[in-house]
């Protein structure tokens, strides 16, 4: 009796070693799979969780939950690339003994080691550039709206065509779509970059920046423009820098005062200065005393709908744009900041109240090396500050007082090496700020960068349904930033 309950217990024994050799060993298949992968090498396991809706192997099936874990052990792709390249699954593949996304990582879009550029997203396994393409602008699978484009294939930038679709925002981007600067209008080239302030001669810039009716001006060359006082911008212009290479540099700079409707777009504009007190013409019928600016390099008056667009800001003595004085409608978009001190004023005083009208968008820029403040410094208003790249600043980046209302979206922070500057936000007051609405949402905060929030309520911006965007993440801004500046435009050709 007891051999025959030996035997018995043998043969249970002898049946789970069977089963476990079964349920362990890899088929066929498999064994040519491995060889294919691994070349022979001894592979490291993965810490890469069980696949959730995944289909198991045939020979876990039926298997206990011990020796379902001890395979779990080995399931990386390199010893089992079936849980990478499982039929039918979103999953990731294998790639060089490691399990990847083909579908959104950039350095392994669509395929093992396929690199996406600089500028492009991996979008559906497929590499994109959120910029110009429409299907996929400003993020994977964001198809513009009616009525929205991307930049166009050809600008037609000729001397009887002015540089169209400015009017239809780069990437998508509606808060400028209101700005139509001088669409529809004639175009006005610039012939020559000699200024005269009271009595400027056709060819010259100032002669088409102070005509009434709505014009495209743009350049009939490259060329370097110092201005004798500052330029005063009528309604219904756009300033064209596209197809040369623009400066306005050495002298007083743009003075967008009491009007609307101003587009300027891709032109250099630094080492601007102080205007003394004097006679300049500001519409083909007056010529009034101004009494000087203060060396901006954008100076915004009481006016709307302004868009300033692609251009080059550095080293001028007073700010790089100010916007103030109930100005409202203003869109500051794919510029590049560097070496200033007071960047960006939204407001003009503690004291003047006419400022909580004004709305400003501020997006896509790069606030490049050597910037020290004020990107914006925002009075009363509404600032909307959404993917911004921001390097080093040397003070703060973003600021405010008065009761201003900061939203911070989806931007890009590097902190400096300075250990007392790494608070990306700074308030202009002694107490009450915690109840201002300053917050930060999607944003990326690198080098110990940190933005100290305040306020309660919504502070989303509150654009119409034309005006309205999507904000990407903030870890795409450096790639949607990587084109601030003004564009290398070739007549004839895509730009």
């Amino acid at each position: 009796m007891k051999i025959l309950k030996i035997s018995f217990i043998g043969a249970i024994l002898l049946g789970c070693l069977a089963i476990t050799l079964s349920a362990t060993e890899p088929s066929e298949e498999d064994r040519s799979s491995l060889e294919f992968i691994n070349n022979g090498e001894e592979e490291d396991n993965s810490d890469l969780p069980w696949p959730e809706n995944e289909e198991t192997t045939s020979s876990l099936r039926g298997a206990n939950r011990f020796l379902a874990q001890k395979v779990r052990a080995v399931m990386t792709c390199n010893n089992y690339p079936r849980v990478c390249r499982a039929s039918g699954s979103p999953g990731p593949d294998c790639c060089k003994k490691k399990c990847v996304n083909v579908l959104t990582d950039r350095v392994n879009c669509g395929m093992c080691g396929k690199k996406c550029k600089y500028a492009e997203i991996c979008c559906k396994g497929k590499c994109v550039n959120p910029k110009s393409d429409k299907k996929n602008c400003g993020g994977c699978s964001n198809k513009c709206k009616k009525g929205s484009a991307s930049p166009p294939a050809n600008h037609g930038l000729t001397s009887t065509r002015p540089a169209a679709f400015m009017s239809c925002c780069i990437l998508c981007f509606q808060p400028c779509r209101a700005a139509i600067g001088g669409k529809n209008g004639k175009t006005y080239v610039v012939t020559t970059p000699d200024d005269d302030p009271i009595n400027p001669k056709p060819g010259m810039l100032r002669y088409g920046a102070i005509r009434t009716e709505p014009l495209w001006i743009i350049f009939a060359r490259d060329m370097v423009i110092t201005l004798e006082n500052e330029l005063m911008i009528n309604s219904y212009k756009t300033i064209d820098g596209r197809g040369a290479r623009v400066e306005i540099t050495g002298g007083p700079c743009l003075t967008i005062e009491h009007v609307s409707h101003v587009i300027v777009h891709g032109i250099s504009i630094h080492d601007c200065k102080p205007s003394k007190r004097g006679l300049v013409k500001s519409s083909p019928t007056h010529v009034g005393e101004r009494q000087g600016s203060d060396g901006d390099a954008i100076a915004i008056f009481a006016s709307s709908n302004i868009w300033i667009d692609h251009c080059y800001l550095a080293r001028c003595m007073d700010g790089l744009i100010d916007v103030i004085h109930a100005t409202t409608a203003v869109t500051i978009s794919n510029n590049y900041f560097t070496e200033h001190d007071k960047v960006m004023l939204l407001g003009h005083n503690d004291e003047y109240t006419a400022d909580r009208v004004m709305k400003v968008t501020v997006v896509f820029n790069h606030f490049g090396p050597n910037l020290y403040q004020r990107m914006p410094r925002v009075r009363f208003g509404y600032a909307h500050a959404a993917n911004n790249r921001y390097d080093k600043w040397q003070m703060y980046a973003i600021g405010g007082s008065a009761g201003s209302t900061i939203f911070s979206e989806g931007n890009y922070f590097i902190a400096p090496d300075i250990p007392n500057a790494k608070e990306v936000t700074k308030r202009e007051v002694n107490g009450g700020w915690k109840s201002w609405k300053w917050r930060s949402s999607k944003d990326v905060f690198m080098n110990s960068a940190y933005f100290v929030q305040s306020g309660y309520g919504s502070c989303a911006p509150r654009y119409s349904q034309a005006q309205s965007f999507t904000v990407s993440p903030g870890s795409m801004t450096p790639a949607l930033t990587s084109d601030a500046g003004p564009l290398n435009c070739v007549v004839g050709e895509a730009c």
